[in-house]
């Protein structure tokens, strides 16, 4: 056996059953990892032939700690393993384009390739996530939640860290790169994903906890050389808290003139809008605001937390 997918998720509903479609006839072992889900997901799963994991109610849910589950009970003889999340599908010919590049690269451990949003038209936030995934092509530092992975490499790292609540996958590259693998994006069509945001309170949610993934990357691998995700957290910070509190505090205390000092934001939109447009400038300013939320919550507590669910 060459081949299997782990697709963690929990209510997923309609979007699971897709996901678990689109892998049949093209790996040998399905591998569905429920995260308590209440709405028949492990049933369905298990009808569709799949072998389910429930984890543990009593222990906290990770993305992390779902995927390792899966890892966990691979057959030995499995030597690739597709991670999918639960709301997306993957798309024709990924899986042979992908195994066809680890087999004749043996130092890649990981390959992903071109994630696309399913509903870009269905919301501002969408279109600004189906962005958000064009990455570029070639060498990678990590990946998202959607790769074919080498399964010797990931033992040889010991697999996920479980207690990650967000940027488990670029965590792992981390490591990965460290013990001598290689990560590398393709120019292929590897999955559709819904991200079904249609509110704001959504979006933020999301963003914040990309601000604790930066905040908690860092803390952990922050040093020289890698400086993992110092500087996104540095610029959530000054933007997102530091730079508000300057301008607070000197309009209050110094000179009314100092709320001038706000016009850096709108500058700054103005900045960005060429290189995406002003509603991309507008969301990636505004979105420093909610990142410094999730990073400064990471600091403040600096422990296992739940999970931070945007659906």
């Amino acid at each position: 056996m060459s081949l299997a997918a782990v697709v963690i998720g929990r209510n997923e509903g309609a979007r699971l059953l897709t996901c678990l479609d689109a892998l049949q006839g093209r790996i040998e072992q399905l591998l569905y990892v429920d995260s308590g889900s209440t709405d028949g997901s492990a049933e369905a799963a298990r009808a569709r032939g799949a072998k389910v994991i429930d984890l543990d109610l009593s222990i906290p849910f990770t993305a992390a700690r779902a995927r390792n589950a899966g890892l966990a009970v691979l057959d030995e003889d499995v030597r690739y393993v597709q991670f999918l999340d639960g709301d997306c599908e993957i798309r024709e010919g990924w899986i042979e384009t992908a195994q066809a590049f680890l087999d004749a690269s043996p130092e890649i451990a990981v390959v992903c390739g071109r994630r696309r949003e399913r509903h870009p038209e269905a919301s501002l936030y969408n279109r600004l996530i189906d962005r958000e995934w064009d990455t570029p092509v070639g060498p990678a530092k990590a990946c998202g939640g959607d790769a074919l992975m080498r399964v010797a490499a990931l033992r040889d790292v010991g697999g996920y860290r479980d207690n990650l609540i967000a940027g488990e996958e670029p965590e792992l590259c981390v490591r990965l790169r460290a013990n001598g693998w290689q990560v590398h994006r393709l120019e292929a069509e590897m999955t559709w994903h819904d991200a079904d945001i249609k509110r704001f309170s959504q979006w933020w949610q999301r963003s914040k906890r990309t601000g604790h993934a930066f905040a908690e990357g860092a803390h952990l691998h922050g040093a020289a050389p890698e400086r993992h995700w110092v500087k996104e957290t540095r610029r959530a910070l000054i933007w997102g808290a530091g730079l508000p509190l300057l301008i607070l505090l000197l309009g209050l205390l110094i000179t009314p003139w100092a709320w001038l000092l706000a016009l850096i934001y709108p500058l700054q939109i103005l900045r960005l809008t060429p290189q995406g447009g002003l509603p991309w400038a507008f969301f990636t300013t505004l979105a420093k605001f909610a990142e410094a939320q999730g990073a400064l919550g990471f600091y403040l507590r600096r422990r296992p937390t739940r999970i931070i669910e945007y659906k």
